[in-house]
């Protein structure tokens, strides 16, 4: 007997996962999306992967592109993860008019300044898995890291610190 959809959401919603920013430039824009299915895949070569809507503009962009961005959100970015999974967003330059971004050197997607760490990724395999697709992304290289950040959560459909307070919507 299949599992009813809602009762799977909510089962999954228990786990606190931690909320990414994939961001992609094509030749025309900025892409981006939050993403909570992140995974550390292999530490040699370094490898993770990315759980993306199959049917969604940004697994597309990135199929064709080849290359992205992965920012670890941070708790002060709340507002930013909200932004970037709202149905019909416009170019993510338009969404972080507020917030200090700057190019990752390889795929010159977009990165967050304040983010916990920003990986500059390339694509090596993107696997269909149901409605989404896995997208395994070779790391180029670590652009960042603020290991004295406060991470942002994804739990029980809220974003959350890592006390399991609201996250600040500033």
């Amino acid at each position: 007997m299949p599992v009813d959809r809602s009762d799977f959401a909510a089962a999954l919603g228990q786990y606190a996962a931690g909320v990414c920013l994939l961001t992609v430039r094509d030749g025309i824009d900025d892409v981006g999306t939050t993403v909570t299915s992140v995974m550390s895949v292999s530490a040699d070569p370094a490898l993770v992967a990315v759980g993306l809507t199959a049917s969604g503009y940004p697994a597309e962009v990135l199929e064709e592109v080849g290359s992205c961005g992965l920012t670890v959100l941070a708790a002060q970015h709340a507002i930013v993860a909200s932004r970037f999974s709202s149905a019909g967003r416009p170019s993510a330059r338009h969404l972080l008019e507020s917030v200090p971004w700057s190019r990752a050197p390889g795929s010159g997607a977009i990165v967050l300044d304040d983010g916990l760490t920003t990986l500059d990724c390339r694509l090596q395999q993107l696997v269909g898995a149901g409605d989404h697709v896995v997208a395994l992304l070779a790391v180029d290289a670590v652009v960042a890291l603020n290991p004295l950040g406060r991470p942002l959560l994804r739990l029980r459909g809220r974003y959350v610190d890592e006390s399991g307070n609201p996250a600040a919507r500033a």
